[in-house]
């Protein structure tokens, strides 16, 4: 006898004040850092707007079949909510805004949560993410191998991507590619996703900005030299060409005075 499957009654409430959360925040202090340095590339080349959400670690709500369900994700980027508001704990789609365009989890020592279809309360976070926010793309990276994996909804279902031949992800709803990068932030040398734009340019952090910047003085400060060293050279010579004529009993004003009489 096959058994029958319940059907999902999914309505959209907002988080309770006595509500629980069940996804404590994982203790790793690599996956805050992974987070921040996402957004942060956004937020220096301008492409957060006001009225989106980007977060991590804080509740994605729904209720289904008469029970509560919150679950938060490392990082989550909802291209528009309702209502501004700030140090938002919670988000239930649908009531607040439009689903989450991408969610991403970092792997951890915390294995399995990220794969789990767990149809029974309370649900796995694929299952969750799939079947009840139904979010267009899901991401898992493992920082410490590198690896990304890119699931797109299709059909009601995630599937599997494959990179192009950059190993980068295009991102229509966002405008940029994903891939992993390797190196050192804030004390953490690794394996990090970054944005590229359409072009193909690097989004820098922060410190990068500063690094171009300072380089960028430098250069101008180098050129400077260089045109003082240029300058001085040509007065130097000039003198010597005066002191040169003035020995051969020519005066260089009257050279100068001979050339300009028509």
């Amino acid at each position: 006898m096959v058994a029958q499957i319940t059907p999902l009654d999914i309505c959209w409430q907002p988080l309770p004040d006595d509500f629980q959360l069940e996804d404590e925040p994982v203790e790793n202090t690599g996956q805050p850092i992974l987070a921040g340095a996402l957004r942060e590339s956004l937020e220096i080349s301008g492409f957060i707007q006001e009225q989106m959400l980007i977060a991590s670690n804080f509740a994605i709500c729904a209720t289904v079949n008469g029970q509560f369900i919150a679950k938060a994700a490392d990082w989550v980027y909802i291209p528009r909510v309702n209502q501004i508001v700030g140090d938002r704990t919670s988000y239930t789609p649908h009531l607040e805004g439009e689903i989450p365009a991408i969610v991403m989890e970092f792997l951890s020592q915390t294995e399995g949560e990220e794969y789990s279809s767990k149809r029974t309360y309370p649900p796995g976070k694929w299952f969750f993410y799939e079947q009840i926010l139904q979010v267009p793309i899901y991401i898992i990276f493992d920082p410490d191998g590198g690896l990304l994996e890119f699931h797109q909804l299709e059909n009601g279902h995630y599937e599997l991507k494959q990179p192009d031949e950059n190993g980068r992800h295009w991102i229509a709803t966002i405008g940029l590619h994903l891939g992993t990068w390797r190196g050192t932030k804030e004390g953490r040398t690794g394996y990090w996703l970054r944005w590229w734009d359409e072009s193909g340019n690097l989004l820098p952090w922060a410190v990068e900005m500063v690094e171009q910047e300072r380089q960028r003085a430098e250069q101008e400060k180098q050129r400077a030299e260089q045109e003082a060293q240029r300058a001085e050279q040509e007065r130097r010579q000039k003198e010597r060409l005066i002191a040169y004529l003035q020995s051969q009993g020519i005066d260089p004003d009257s050279l100068l005075t001979d050339g300009t009489e028509g």
